[in-house]
């Protein structure tokens, strides 16, 4: 469709809106959150007349959750849907980018659905085995971080940058494909593990989703980038419209998921949200950046690697329970006041990773 529209640019000078990557943009977050919206409620139904008893609730967890239950889940089906959908529509895919992003949210977002299946089936938190969850997804990762690797100029294309200073490279050779699954499948999982109340996992997602957009769009442009002198990646521009469609699915989905939640998201949509903000960092050049903005994931995955670890060493926990968004409910403190405060915290690591643009 794009290409159409574009294809008649020079006869029909109102249709060159089309060319530009901010217009394309917003259209995609637009037509995401209404394929959410209008679609949302029938695939809720569907999903739960499926389900029956939904997603199960953990007995150890925080008493305010059973009542939870009944809820079904999946709802990254509703979120992927709009993306694709949109993306497909309102990108440019002569940028490898975009499909290596779609293909690592498909694949991701695959192996989500069948843990999620599993748990809902068997009703039972016991899924898709870990070692073989982890297996797929770094074989999914390898392949995107070798495109990747193969598509960019060397020896930039396996370098690693750093934020705030601007010249400075570590080329990685062939070990930049296991360093960019590391990035790719951590980011998955990191998002996955943050999902566990109303609402929090998918507004930290729309904010980075919303940092990502800003940086892969300069980090596309070659004058912005040399303005910013920001390394210039030719093509990234475009992964800015997939972006639009993220915030825009995930506008239409928090509607749905507000507290009390109709649906959760599930492990269908967050290791496949996750996923592809990993990859968009690797394609970005931003991989560091990455843990700034998306630090509330890194807090939440780094609480669960320290509670198994010290409780294998010493047979004691360090939280009450993990991840550490349920810590927080086991000291008091209300569902609504640990997500608000997260998204707080999820918006200031935010604009202090954005200002690495500029800080160089």
């Amino acid at each position: 469709m794009l290409n159409l529209l574009v294809a008649f640019a020079d006869d029909v000078s109102a249709l060159n809106i089309f060319r530009y990557i901010t217009f394309r943009t917003g259209g995609a977050l637009i037509t995401s959150a209404l394929i959410v919206f209008i679609f949302g409620p029938s695939i809720i139904d569907s999903l739960r007349i499926r389900q029956g008893k939904g997603q199960p609730i953990r007995a150890d967890g925080p008493q305010t959750h059973f009542k939870k239950a009944g809820t079904p889940t999946m709802g990254g089906l509703m979120i992927l849907s709009g993306i694709i959908v949109s993306t497909l529509l309102w990108t440019n895919f002569a940028s490898i980018y975009v499909w290596v992003v779609l293909f690592v949210m498909i694949g991701f977002g695959a192996i989500g659905f069948y843990d999620d299946y599993l748990k809902v089936t068997k009703q039972s938190h016991l899924g898709f085995s870990g070692k073989s969850r982890l297996a797929c997804e770094f074989v999914i990762a390898a392949i995107a971080a070798y495109v990747i690797m193969r598509n960019g100029q060397a020896p930039f294309s396996s370098s690693l940058t750093f934020p705030f200073v601007k010249d400075l490279l570590l080329n990685l050779g062939w070990f930049f494909i296991p360093f960019a699954c590391v990035v790719i499948v951590g980011a998955g999982n990191a998002v996955n593990l943050t999902d566990g109340l109303d609402g929090l996992a998918i507004v930290p997602v729309m904010i980075a989703a919303g940092s990502f957009g800003l940086i892969a769009y300069l980090s596309g442009n070659a004058v912005f980038a040399d303005y910013l002198q920001i390394h210039f990646v030719p093509g990234t521009g475009e992964l800015a419209v997939v972006l639009g469609a993220v915030i825009g699915a995930g506008l239409g989905f928090l509607w749905f998921n507000a507290p009390p939640a109709a649906i959760f998201m599930g492990d269908t949509g967050s290791l496949a949200l996750g996923g592809l903000i990993g990859t968009i960092a690797v394609a970005t050049k931003h991989e560091i950046v990455l843990a700034i903005i998306g630090g509330l994931f890194v807090m939440e995955a780094l609480s669960v690697i320290i509670q198994v670890g010290f409780f294998k060493m010493t047979g004691k926990r360090v939280f009450l329970m993990a991840p550490i968004h349920h810590h927080f409910e086991k000291l008091g403190w209300s569902e609504s006041q640990v997500v608000i405060r997260f998204w707080i915290i999820a918006m200031i690591l935010a604009l202090i990773g954005l200002s690495s643009l500029k800080l160089r």
